[in-house]
């Protein structure tokens, strides 16, 4: 897309979440579960920190 920003995939809460819990449950890595589902390691390593914190057992800044 000349001189446009590429748009990034639009995943829904329940992929996330199913991506998340196969991630802690697996016993793989990020980077390997990423290349299974077809994600990027950042994004679905920026999911699990989410959920982490989403969780009461990341840090949040105050």
């Amino acid at each position: 897309m000349p001189g446009g920003k590429q748009e990034q995939p639009q995943y829904t809460e329940e992929f996330k979440r199913d991506a998340v819990a196969l991630v802690r449950s697996s016993g793989k890595t990020v980077t390997e579960v990423a290349q299974e589902i077809g994600v990027s390691a950042e994004g679905l390593r920026n999911w699990v920190k989410q959920d982490t914190i989403d969780r009461g057992h990341g840090c949040r800044e105050s």
